[in-house]
């Protein structure tokens, strides 16, 4: 069998597609598309992968599910299960990660917002950290915990100083000082560690050492107002796994150990954020072609509404009716959102024969993709989680109308 995609759960066999041990005609037979698929097998693989490596470089590591990158209950679980913390931005991501049993001291919360309600409850439920993007937050956290009369963790979100980078806190002289009087006066938080995020998609060790550099930076600054920083948590951004194999990621953890210990950076315990390296790998659509016009311009039945250009996916095209044919034609592919922006992509590499009907695989769409999607007047799709021969269906439009979390 040939793997696709370079994902071992994605397999063709002469002129049949499996999806881990199941045909895609099986899953066809379920749905009309579109469909969206999650392969568990493939999420537990790369958790264990990214855990194998950070625990065997890093002896203090730990791990946080970014809930941003999918919220999906039943995804959420499975990482639960394999024994990850979990990072969150809002209070309906805290509230399911309770209901799934995140245990209270692997949960990070924090974000840009920080409403009264999302504070009361993270410093109620005694989360590991709040992680704080602007200074006034402080005030808000220190008073409800205060109530509690219990003492709050905080960490800081340093701005990764990245071109035109609006989040976190820049330490300049000003707001060092005003860092200063807060810590003096405000005796219910305790700042123990600082964030720093470069971006996404980071396939490039000079990237995640810049990262490094912002962090030593902003302990030394820290150090010279009596803020002694125990942990350090530089993010995520990591691809999907399949762009980054398990031996790379090794090696970039080792370059990231090297980096620190070059930069006499000492820590506790450093955190990592994962979202598309945990996820992103393990969705994919499976759509058709419903339109062909000019130029090779196919058109699908999703669109960038559900499959977003903001998520960043790696994304990579099969025609699965076609399977054993060579994709080495340059064929333009296009969405269903009535805009001349709907493109999925240009040039890619597809099937001589182009026919309407043909079912397509669209990988790499775990991450993000939900997160990112609008309610553009469109029917969602049908996911299902599958795992060796059996598919559970984990949505349904019909039944659960929507998977906005409440």
């Amino acid at each position: 069998m040939k793997i696709l995609s370079g994902n071992p759960y994605i397999k063709r066999d002469n002129k049949k597609v499996l999806l881990d041990l199941i045909p895609i005609d099986e899953i066809l037979n379920l749905s009309k598309t579109p469909i969206m698929i999650f392969l568990e097998n493939r999420i537990r693989d790369n958790v264990n992968s990214f855990k194998s490596v950070f625990g065997e470089v890093f002896e203090n590591f730990e791990g946080f599910y970014s809930f941003k990158a999918n919220f999906l209950p039943e995804i959420c679980k499975i990482i639960c299960s394999q024994e990850i913390g979990a990072e969150i931005i809002g209070l309906p991501e805290l509230k399911l990660a309770l209901k799934i049993g995140f245990p209270e001291n692997k949960i990070l919360v924090g974000g840009p917002y920080l409403p009264y309600e999302l504070i009361k409850e993270s410093v109620k439920n005694k989360v590991r950290e709040i992680i704080v993007y602007n200074l006034n937050d402080l005030d808000k956290i220190n008073a409800v915990a205060k109530e509690k009369n219990i003492v709050q963790n905080i960490c800081l979100r340093i701005n990764s100083q990245k071109y035109a980078s609006k989040l976190g806190i820049i330490l300049d002289d000003k707001i060092l000082l005003r860092l200063d009087e807060k810590t003096n006066k405000l005796h219910h938080i305790n700042i123990v560690s600082i964030l720093s995020h470069y971006t996404t998609q980071m396939n490039n060790m000079e990237q995640f050492k810049k990262n490094i550099i912002t962090v030593g930076d902003a302990l030394k600054k820290l150090t010279q107002i009596g803020i002694n920083i125990k942990n350090i948590n530089l993010g995520g951004g990591f691809p999907e796994a399949t762009i980054m194999p398990q031996k790379q990621l090794r090696k970039l953890a080792l370059g990231l150990k090297t980096t620190l210990e070059n930069l006499h950076i000492d820590y506790e315990k450093i955190y990592f954020e994962p979202g598309r390296y945990f996820v992103g790998d393990a969705g994919l659509f499976i759509t058709e072609v419903i339109n062909i016009i000019d130029d090779r311009w196919i058109f699908l039945n999703i669109g960038n509404h559900i499959c977003p250009k903001f998520a960043r996916c790696s994304l990579r095209f099969y025609n699965a009716t076609q399977i054993d044919k060579v994709h080495k034609y340059k064929t333009n592919i296009a969405g269903i959102i009535p805009s001349d922006q709907d493109v999925l992509a240009k040039d890619y590499f597809f099937t001589e024969k182009l026919k309407e009907g043909d079912v397509v695989i669209v990988t790499n769409v775990g991450a993000y993709t939900l997160t990112f999607s609008n309610r553009f007047p469109y029917a969602l799709p049908h996911i299902f989680l599958i795992k060796d021969h059996d598919i559970t269906p984990i949505f349904s439009p019909s039944i659960n109308h929507d998977f906005t979390l409440n």
